[in-house]
Protein backbone atom coordinates (compact mmCIF):
# COMPACT_ATOMS: atom_id res chain seq x y z
CA UNK A 1 0.00 0.00 0.00
CA UNK A 2 1.39 3.40 -0.95
CA UNK A 3 2.02 6.25 1.48
CA UNK A 4 -0.85 8.78 1.31
CA UNK A 5 -2.97 11.14 3.42
CA UNK A 6 -4.04 8.31 5.75
CA UNK A 7 -0.44 7.37 6.49
CA UNK A 8 0.27 8.11 10.13
CA UNK A 9 3.71 6.52 10.32
CA UNK A 10 6.03 4.81 7.89
CA UNK A 11 9.40 3.12 8.21
CA UNK A 12 11.00 0.22 6.36
CA UNK A 13 8.41 -2.58 6.18
CA UNK A 14 6.05 -0.87 8.68
CA UNK A 15 3.00 1.20 7.73
CA UNK A 16 0.50 2.62 10.21
CA UNK A 17 -2.75 4.08 8.88
CA UNK A 18 -5.25 6.25 10.72
CA UNK A 19 -8.88 5.75 9.83
CA UNK A 20 -11.74 3.27 9.65
CA UNK A 21 -10.69 -0.19 8.48
CA UNK A 22 -13.80 -0.37 6.29
CA UNK A 23 -12.43 2.55 4.30
CA UNK A 24 -8.76 1.60 4.29
CA UNK A 25 -8.69 -2.17 3.73
CA UNK A 26 -9.98 -1.81 0.12
CA UNK A 27 -6.93 0.33 -0.69
CA UNK A 28 -4.53 -2.50 0.12
CA UNK A 29 -3.37 -4.47 -2.91
CA UNK A 30 -5.59 -7.45 -3.68
CA UNK A 31 -4.19 -10.84 -2.57
CA UNK A 32 -1.05 -9.31 -1.06
CA UNK A 33 -1.38 -10.25 2.62
CA UNK A 34 -0.18 -13.59 3.98
CA UNK A 35 -1.65 -13.43 7.48
CA UNK A 36 -4.23 -11.25 9.23
CA UNK A 37 -4.66 -10.97 12.96
CA UNK A 38 -7.80 -9.13 14.04
CA UNK A 39 -8.83 -8.23 17.57
CA UNK A 40 -12.16 -6.54 16.78
CA UNK A 41 -14.53 -4.92 19.28
CA UNK A 42 -16.05 -7.60 21.49
CA UNK A 43 -19.15 -5.47 22.17
CA UNK A 44 -18.95 -6.20 25.89
CA UNK A 45 -18.94 -2.64 27.26
CA UNK A 46 -22.38 -2.81 28.83
CA UNK A 47 -21.95 -1.01 32.14
CA UNK A 48 -20.98 -4.16 34.04
CA UNK A 49 -18.13 -4.70 36.49
CA UNK A 50 -14.93 -6.72 36.54
CA UNK A 51 -11.92 -7.23 38.79
CA UNK A 52 -8.47 -5.78 38.12
CA UNK A 53 -5.53 -5.93 40.52
CA UNK A 54 -7.96 -6.90 43.27
CA UNK A 55 -10.22 -3.90 42.69
CA UNK A 56 -13.70 -3.58 41.23
CA UNK A 57 -13.58 -1.79 37.87
CA UNK A 58 -15.96 -1.08 35.00
CA UNK A 59 -15.90 -3.42 32.00
CA UNK A 60 -16.41 -0.44 29.68
CA UNK A 61 -13.52 -0.04 27.22
CA UNK A 62 -14.90 2.88 25.19
CA UNK A 63 -17.69 3.81 22.80
CA UNK A 64 -16.05 1.68 20.09
CA UNK A 65 -16.75 -1.44 22.19
CA UNK A 66 -20.45 -0.82 22.83
CA UNK A 67 -22.97 -3.03 21.04
CA UNK A 68 -25.17 -1.38 18.43
CA UNK A 69 -27.58 -4.30 18.51
CA UNK A 70 -27.29 -7.76 17.00
CA UNK A 71 -28.03 -6.82 13.39
CA UNK A 72 -25.63 -3.85 13.25
CA UNK A 73 -22.89 -5.74 15.10
CA UNK A 74 -23.14 -8.64 12.67
CA UNK A 75 -23.23 -6.34 9.64
CA UNK A 76 -19.98 -4.72 10.75
CA UNK A 77 -18.37 -8.12 11.41
CA UNK A 78 -19.41 -9.49 8.02
CA UNK A 79 -18.26 -6.39 6.12
CA UNK A 80 -14.74 -6.13 7.53
CA UNK A 81 -14.13 -9.87 7.17
CA UNK A 82 -15.36 -9.71 3.57
CA UNK A 83 -12.87 -6.91 2.84
CA UNK A 84 -10.07 -8.90 4.46
CA UNK A 85 -10.87 -11.87 2.24
CA UNK A 86 -10.17 -9.80 -0.87
CA UNK A 87 -6.64 -8.86 0.20
CA UNK A 88 -5.59 -12.27 1.51
CA UNK A 89 -3.31 -14.32 -0.73
CA UNK A 90 -4.88 -17.55 -2.02
CA UNK A 91 -2.87 -19.44 0.61
CA UNK A 92 -3.31 -16.76 3.27
CA UNK A 93 -5.04 -17.16 6.62
CA UNK A 94 -6.89 -15.02 9.13
CA UNK A 95 -6.89 -15.14 12.93
CA UNK A 96 -9.72 -13.49 14.86
CA UNK A 97 -9.99 -13.26 18.65
CA UNK A 98 -13.13 -13.00 20.70
CA UNK A 99 -15.34 -14.00 23.60
CA UNK A 100 -18.97 -15.22 23.72
CA UNK A 101 -19.99 -11.60 23.07
CA UNK A 102 -18.78 -11.73 19.44
CA UNK A 103 -17.01 -14.94 18.47
CA UNK A 104 -20.10 -16.80 17.26
CA UNK A 105 -20.96 -13.95 14.89
CA UNK A 106 -17.35 -14.11 13.68
CA UNK A 107 -17.55 -17.85 13.02
CA UNK A 108 -20.85 -17.53 11.17
CA UNK A 109 -19.56 -14.65 9.05
CA UNK A 110 -16.40 -16.57 8.13
CA UNK A 111 -18.35 -19.60 6.97
CA UNK A 112 -20.91 -17.43 5.15
CA UNK A 113 -18.03 -15.94 3.16
CA UNK A 114 -16.61 -19.32 2.18
CA UNK A 115 -13.75 -19.50 4.68
CA UNK A 116 -12.71 -22.90 6.01
CA UNK A 117 -12.02 -22.96 9.75
CA UNK A 118 -8.72 -24.66 10.56
CA UNK A 119 -8.69 -24.39 14.34
CA UNK A 120 -10.48 -22.96 17.31
CA UNK A 121 -7.76 -22.03 19.78
CA UNK A 122 -8.54 -21.54 23.47
CA UNK A 123 -6.19 -18.98 24.99
CA UNK A 124 -6.21 -20.00 28.66
CA UNK A 125 -5.28 -17.21 31.07
CA UNK A 126 -3.82 -18.77 34.24
CA UNK A 127 -3.97 -15.39 36.02
CA UNK A 128 -7.47 -14.37 34.87
CA UNK A 129 -9.47 -12.23 37.34
CA UNK A 130 -12.29 -13.77 39.41
CA UNK A 131 -15.97 -13.35 38.62
CA UNK A 132 -17.30 -10.79 41.11
CA UNK A 133 -20.99 -11.50 40.46
CA UNK A 134 -20.56 -15.18 41.43
CA UNK A 135 -23.45 -16.06 39.11
CA UNK A 136 -21.45 -18.06 36.55
CA UNK A 137 -18.02 -19.63 36.01
CA UNK A 138 -15.03 -17.28 36.00
CA UNK A 139 -14.05 -16.29 32.47
CA UNK A 140 -10.54 -17.68 32.05
CA UNK A 141 -10.06 -17.90 28.29
CA UNK A 142 -10.57 -16.19 24.97
CA UNK A 143 -11.20 -17.92 21.66
CA UNK A 144 -9.13 -17.55 18.49
CA UNK A 145 -10.52 -18.75 15.18
CA UNK A 146 -7.92 -19.57 12.51
CA UNK A 147 -9.30 -19.88 8.96
CA UNK A 148 -8.20 -20.08 5.33
CA UNK A 149 -9.97 -18.68 2.26
CA UNK A 150 -11.52 -21.98 1.21
CA UNK A 151 -11.24 -25.67 1.96
CA UNK A 152 -8.90 -26.43 -0.96
CA UNK A 153 -6.43 -23.62 -0.25
CA UNK A 154 -2.90 -24.77 0.64
CA UNK A 155 -2.29 -22.58 3.65
CA UNK A 156 1.02 -21.86 5.36
CA UNK A 157 1.61 -23.70 8.64
CA UNK A 158 5.09 -23.98 10.15
CA UNK A 159 4.36 -27.33 11.73
CA UNK A 160 7.89 -28.28 12.78
CA UNK A 161 8.50 -24.91 14.41
CA UNK A 162 5.34 -25.28 16.48
CA UNK A 163 6.34 -28.80 17.58
CA UNK A 164 9.52 -27.35 19.09
CA UNK A 165 7.75 -24.40 20.73
CA UNK A 166 7.67 -24.43 24.52
CA UNK A 167 4.00 -23.79 25.21
CA UNK A 168 3.75 -25.16 28.81
CA UNK A 169 1.04 -27.66 27.85
CA UNK A 170 2.35 -29.77 24.96
CA UNK A 171 5.61 -31.62 25.48
CA UNK A 172 8.43 -30.24 23.35
CA UNK A 173 8.71 -32.32 20.19
CA UNK A 174 5.00 -33.20 20.29
CA UNK A 175 2.20 -31.56 18.30
CA UNK A 176 1.13 -28.23 19.77
CA UNK A 177 -2.37 -28.46 21.20
CA UNK A 178 -5.24 -26.06 20.63
CA UNK A 179 -5.15 -24.86 24.25
CA UNK A 180 -2.53 -22.16 24.80
CA UNK A 181 -1.50 -21.33 28.35
CA UNK A 182 -0.42 -17.68 28.20
CA UNK A 183 -0.67 -15.19 31.10
CA UNK A 184 -2.33 -11.81 30.68
CA UNK A 185 -0.21 -8.98 29.26
CA UNK A 186 2.59 -8.18 31.71
CA UNK A 187 3.32 -4.69 33.04
CA UNK A 188 6.69 -4.84 31.27
CA UNK A 189 4.83 -4.81 27.95
CA UNK A 190 2.93 -1.68 29.03
CA UNK A 191 5.93 0.55 29.82
CA UNK A 192 5.04 3.05 27.08
CA UNK A 193 1.31 3.01 27.77
CA UNK A 194 -1.49 0.52 27.42
CA UNK A 195 -4.65 -0.40 25.57
CA UNK A 196 -7.68 -1.88 27.41
CA UNK A 197 -7.61 -5.02 25.24
CA UNK A 198 -3.84 -5.29 24.75
CA UNK A 199 -2.72 -8.80 23.81
CA UNK A 200 0.50 -10.39 25.14
CA UNK A 201 3.53 -10.66 22.88
CA UNK A 202 3.72 -14.44 23.31
CA UNK A 203 0.24 -14.84 21.84
CA UNK A 204 1.14 -12.91 18.68
CA UNK A 205 4.49 -14.67 18.37
CA UNK A 206 2.75 -18.02 18.04
CA UNK A 207 0.22 -16.66 15.58
CA UNK A 208 2.69 -14.91 13.28
CA UNK A 209 5.46 -17.53 13.52
CA UNK A 210 3.08 -20.39 12.78
CA UNK A 211 1.31 -18.91 9.76
CA UNK A 212 3.88 -16.80 7.90
CA UNK A 213 7.54 -16.60 6.87
CA UNK A 214 10.12 -13.80 6.89
CA UNK A 215 9.26 -10.88 4.59
CA UNK A 216 5.58 -11.88 4.42
CA UNK A 217 3.02 -9.10 4.88
CA UNK A 218 0.93 -9.10 8.07
CA UNK A 219 -2.20 -6.96 8.56
CA UNK A 220 -3.96 -5.92 11.74
CA UNK A 221 -7.15 -3.95 10.95
CA UNK A 222 -7.61 -3.09 14.66
CA UNK A 223 -4.04 -2.12 15.54
CA UNK A 224 -4.67 -1.01 19.14
CA UNK A 225 -1.41 -0.86 21.08
CA UNK A 226 0.50 -2.36 18.15
CA UNK A 227 1.51 -5.74 19.57
CA UNK A 228 1.02 -7.35 16.16
CA UNK A 229 3.37 -4.80 14.58
CA UNK A 230 5.96 -5.17 17.33
CA UNK A 231 6.07 -8.94 16.84
CA UNK A 232 6.01 -8.67 13.04
CA UNK A 233 9.09 -6.45 13.23
CA UNK A 234 10.84 -8.80 15.66
CA UNK A 235 10.23 -11.76 13.36
CA UNK A 236 11.24 -10.01 10.15
CA UNK A 237 7.77 -9.59 8.63
CA UNK A 238 6.24 -6.58 6.90
CA UNK A 239 3.30 -4.95 8.63
CA UNK A 240 0.26 -2.75 8.05
CA UNK A 241 -1.71 -1.58 11.08
CA UNK A 242 -4.98 0.36 10.98
CA UNK A 243 -6.55 2.28 13.84
CA UNK A 244 -8.86 5.25 14.23
CA UNK A 245 -7.29 6.51 17.46
CA UNK A 246 -4.21 8.72 17.14
CA UNK A 247 -3.21 8.03 20.76
CA UNK A 248 -2.87 4.30 20.16
CA UNK A 249 -0.92 4.84 16.97
CA UNK A 250 1.46 7.05 18.98
CA UNK A 251 1.79 4.25 21.53
CA UNK A 252 2.55 1.80 18.74
CA UNK A 253 5.33 4.03 17.42
CA UNK A 254 6.92 4.21 20.87
CA UNK A 255 6.83 0.43 21.15
CA UNK A 256 8.26 -0.06 17.67
CA UNK A 257 11.19 2.21 18.49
Amino acid sequence: MSVDSNTYYWEKDILLLQGNCLDLIPRIKKESVTSIFADPPYNLSNGGISCKAGKMVSVNKGDWDKSKGFEEDYKFTYNWIKLCRNILKPNGTIWISGTPHNIYQVGYALQSLGFHILNEISWFKPNAPPNLACRCFAHAHETLIWAKKNKKAKHKFNYKLMKEWDDKISLKGKQMRSIWNIPLTSQKEKLHGKHPTQKPIELLKRIIASSSDKNDLILDPFNGSGTTGVVAKQLGRKYIGIDMDKNYLDLTIKRLK
